[in-house]
């Protein structure tokens, strides 16, 4: 059996390759970030073309960094940034636009005006998703609205649309050279335009949004072999590329959230909770997301209840970036622990809006209850708070729409390092929290799906073997303080409404 599974995690700020072995250790790494572009105000964009070149750099450098050839990789998991939306010409590899970013907000006149009678809900229970500017749908059509020609030369097949994973897997598998073009159901959970209860592309949902079929990939499963690399100065070697998982839902898998009623919670540029459903479509009427959790092989789908929340980690970039509180994200932990409390103030960071369970395109952040004591420290404190609240407001939200009590939470992504979070989130959600061992949970889901199509690993309940312990927070808060505390993060969210 060969040693090593690699995987490409292809984020909103950054791409990396990572080679773990059969323990799940990290052989070898690299990491390379992108540019972000801003054309107007509410409008994100990435290139596509940066993102495929930086692709290959990483996966060359990881390899070489652990002194091995591609020949030694079992196979190849992508995990990626949802949702973002990319059309090109198959004959070239040339976008035809640059890819729109899921944070992206030009599409809001669109979903208004697919709304039918002015309901954002109109089409959830075909796709699980309520009409917003996050999915791919609107963007798509955005772009066949506003580029010339773009119709026609679908018609004559010289279109394709994918998010950043069938972008990634039609290079890797030879591009214009019989480039393999696929997506896995995670993904086409988050366009709009699939079906839950198929797991196909849904006609009426095409219909409304004006977008041919014939430019969309082939939906499969997350862990099936998809087709191979070609060699190349990258590839010595065919390697199968055997997974396909959506961020979350990666972070999901790599936290062997397997069981019904399991949950983890990302947080990362935004912050995600995903909750195990399994075989059952849970129709949120909270506000929540329905989605596909993950499919292996020819098993049924897993479904999973999420909430998603726009900025986490990105508040404090734009904390250091923008107002230059600190010079390195990590400091704004020491500026917080400079405060006993927030001083009485809420961050409420609805930069492009609010996501989950509120979905208020309308809404714009705002610092409130601000007076002469307050200084950064408060800020900082409030700025991390802000993420640890509005998961509370999903985790409410999971609690009803499942009918499941959730006794735990399983924490991942760049902020679990933060101490003060990691207590305040168990505070106030008045649970333990866990941070596994491994942290890397999102690329190491999109390892286990690769894994499991080629043999690495055998079973689910190998991979859950796996999942080990670092540290868990209890809550220390009482009742009071809590409910105290959280009632001012709602009046403070109410506040950020009907801005435009």
């Amino acid at each position: 059996m060969k040693k090593y599974i690699g995987a490409v995690d292809q984020g909103t700020t950054s791409t990396r390759f990572v080679i773990f072995n059969h323990d799940c250790e990290i052989v070898s790494m690299h990491q390379l970030e992108h540019r972000q572009i801003y054309p107007k105000p509410g409008w994100v964009e990435h290139d596509p073309v940066e993102i495929k070149n930086r692709t290959f750099e990483v996966i060359k450098t990881a390899l070489k960094k652990a002194g091995i050839t591609s020949k030694e990789l079992s196979g190849i998991g992508i995990t990626n940034q949802r949702e973002t939306t990319i059309v090109w010409d198959p004959r070239t590899g040339d976008p035809y636009y640059n890819a729109i970013v899921w944070q992206d907000m030009r599409t809001d006149q669109i979903c208004k005006d697919l709304a039918v009678n002015s309901d954002m809900d109109c089409y959830r229970h075909i796709t699980g998703l309520p009409l917003a500017t996050y999915f791919s749908g609107p963007k798509i059509k955005w772009i066949f609205d506003n580029t010339d020609g773009l119709r026609d030369a679908a018609v004559r097949g010289n279109v394709l649309f994918g998010n950043i994973d069938t972008w990634i897997i039609w290079w890797l598998t030879g591009g214009p050279d019989g480039g393999v073009h696929v997506t896995d159901v995670t993904n086409a959970s988050r366009t709009m335009l699939m079906s839950l209860n198929t797991l196909d592309w849904d006609e009426s949902m095409l219909d409304v949004l004006g977008i041919p079929e014939i430019i969309l990939p082939v939906i499969h499963s997350s862990s099936e072999i998809y087709g191979h690399t070609k060699v190349n100065d990258v590839f010595n070697d065919t390697i199968p590329v055997s997974g396909d998982l959506g961020d979350q839902q990666a972070a999901l898998f790599g936290q062997a959230c397997f069981e019904v009623g399991e949950a983890k919670n990302t947080y990362g540029t935004g912050c995600f909770l995903l909750m195990n459903t399994g075989e059952k479509i849970v129709h949120s009427k909270q506000g929540l997301l329905t989605t596909v959790g993950y499919k292996i092989g020819k098993q049924p789908a897993a479904y999973a209840l999420e909430g998603s929340i726009a900025m986490a980690g990105s508040l404090v970039q734009w904390l250091r970036d923008n107002l230059e509180f600190f010079d390195a994200s990590a400091d704004i932990e020491t500026m917080a622990k400079s405060v006993p409390d927030n001083g009485g103030i809420y961050f409420v960071p609805a930069f492009s809006g609010l996501f989950a369970p509120h979905w208020r395109s309308d809404a714009r952040g705002l610092i409130i209850g601000m007076t002469h004591y307050i200084n950064k420290g408060h800020i900082a404190r409030a700025a991390i708070e802000a993420s640890a609240f509005q998961t509370k407001e999903i985790f409410d939200a999971m609690e009803k729409d499942s009918g499941i009590g959730l006794k735990t939470i399983k924490a991942d992504g760049g902020m679990v390092v933060n101490e003060i979070l990691m207590q305040f989130q168990s505070d106030i959600l008045n649970i333990p929290v866990f941070r596994p061992k491994i942290s890397e949970t999102t690329v190491l889901g999109a390892a286990f799906a690769a894994g499991l199509a080629t043999g690495f690993w055998d079973t689910t309940d190998e991979l859950k073997s796996n999942w080990t312990l670092e540290r868990k927070w209890d809550p220390e808060m009482s009742d009071k303080k809590r409910n105290e505390l959280y009632n001012g993060w709602l009046k403070a969210v109410k506040r950020t409404y009907d801005w435009l």
